[in-house]
């Protein structure tokens, strides 16, 4: 190895390690920490930043206490089937060909159960579709394979595209890269260029369509996850109400590239979100947040 390739390591090694716990980058967001992103040898969900994920973890764990008890319902009910009729048991076995009690038990019981499910599900899945009144709206267009943020409000937009996108694998260069924009290197393949900036307890009204094929926009730490279909405009919503960063992911297959196509969005109070609006919005050739168009008359 040469002497510049590997203090060149060495630097970006440095870097990297230096930001995993916190999350700086190029849009002057700085010290966020890294909340919402898979973890090797875990399971289960991601910690909830929404209201949306928390009633979706409430309704899952409720769920599983049902399956639970229906699983040693039946568990018990075919050992006890095991244990007193079997031969040795019940050498006369009876016979008859139907029991009208249990089969009005194993229809009523049922409808009931899904009934109960369905009562506290349905409004769950409602919510996410009923959207309050927006602080901001953000339309979302997903490509092959990027996707693009448009600030409705201030009238710009921004490509998102995945860091290391079109390189070999986790290169030198996308190990730079990553530390530029202030990733640590296992973010590889969750991290992206341009973050979409959100303020902490906002409102965020969610437009999403899509340019070409179906794709689906996912944050699970949100709890938000839906289908962006071209010459369809799908709305949803969601109010972060931690600072962080969190990471998604395309959900619906797309194309080769499919797994090439992350999502990033930077959860900030509203004095950093207004420093860094201003800063998008000169970027990216947007309307100042200070200016009012009147209409003409």
């Amino acid at each position: 190895m040469r002497i510049g390739d590997f203090f060149t390591k060495v630097a970006t090694l440095l870097v990297a390690t230096m930001i995993s716990g916190a999350a700086w980058a190029q849009d002057g967001i700085t010290g966020l920490t890294t909340i919402g992103k898979p973890v090797n040898g875990a399971y289960g969900f991601q910690p909830a930043a929404t209201e949306l994920a928390r009633d979706i973890h409430w309704l899952d764990g409720m769920l599983n206490w049902i399956m639970g008890a229906i699983c040693v319902f039946v568990t018990l009910l075919l050992i006890w089937v095991l244990v007193r009729y079997n031969k040795r048991a019940n050498e006369n076995a009876a016979r008859f060909t139907h029991h009208s009690t249990v089969e009005v038990v194993w229809t009523v019981v049922p409808i009931l159960i899904l009934i109960v499910i369905g009562s506290f599900s349905l409004p769950i899945l409602f919510k996410q579709l009923e959207i309050p009144e927006a602080d901001m709206t953000i339309k979302v267009t997903g490509s092959q394979w990027y996707w693009t943020y448009e600030y409705t409000d201030n009238e710009f937009e921004f490509d998102s595209y995945m860091i290391g996108a079109g390189e070999p694998g986790l290169t030198d260069a996308v190990k730079a890269e990553l530390a530029e924009y202030g990733y640590a290197t296992d973010e590889y393949l969750l991290a992206t260029d341009n973050a979409v900036v959100v303020p902490v307890n906002a409102v965020v009204r969610l437009q999403l369509t899509g340019s070409d094929v179906i794709h689906s926009w996912a944050i699970p730490a949100f709890g938000v996850k839906l289908d962006a279909v071209p010459g369809r405009l799908n709305e949803t919503w969601f109010s972060a109400d931690v600072e962080g960063v969190y990471f998604g992911q395309c959900s619906e297959l797309c194309g080769k590239d499919h797994a090439y196509m992350p999502i990033t969005v930077k959860v900030v109070s509203q004095d950093v979100y207004d420093a860094w609006l201003n800063r998008a919005t000169e970027e990216f050739a947007g309307l100042p947040s200070s200016i009012t168009v009147a209409s003409a008359n």
